[in-house]
């Protein structure tokens, strides 16, 4: 039986899930994921929480850039999770794992090029950046 309720799992469920540096923690929330997985559950994953994940993994764990970005691609590609953003989160991740920006940087210049808004920044470089994806 599939839920209507939507859930929002916070930085901390995720990271037990990728980290499983507590056994309890990561059950709990492989468990929920797993049902997320099979579309069971609901879930809506903020994109202040990708970026928080993003942080966590690279600056706490010390996981590679390409690693983090690509589990929390699989991630959002899970069945049960209903982001209206999710296309956006997804290709902000995938930038991220192959350039020089951080995470909050890549979601500014996919979702500007994606609905062709002009971005505002005072960081010359994302601006040529963010210019060069809405030329694509």
């Amino acid at each position: 039986m599939k839920s209507s309720v939507k859930h929002l799992p916070d930085t901390n469920v995720i990271i037990r899930y990728f980290i499983r540096d507590d056994e309890a923690l990561y059950d709990r929330a492989k468990a929920f994921f797993d049902d997320v997985r099979d579309g069971v559950k609901k879930t809506v994953v903020l994109e202040s929480v990708v970026a928080e994940c993003v942080y966590v993994l690279t600056k706490i764990y010390k996981v590679p850039r390409e690693a983090s970005a690509e589990s929390l691609v699989i991630l959002l590609r899970y069945k049960g999770i209903v982001n209206d953003d999710k296309e956006h989160l997804i290709n902000a991740l995938t930038l991220f794992a192959r350039s020089w920006m951080d995470i909050v940087d890549c979601i500014l210049c996919v979702k500007s090029a994606g609905d062709g808004s002009a971005l505002m920044s005072f960081d010359g470089q994302l601006n040529k950046a963010s210019l060069a994806m809405i030329r694509t």
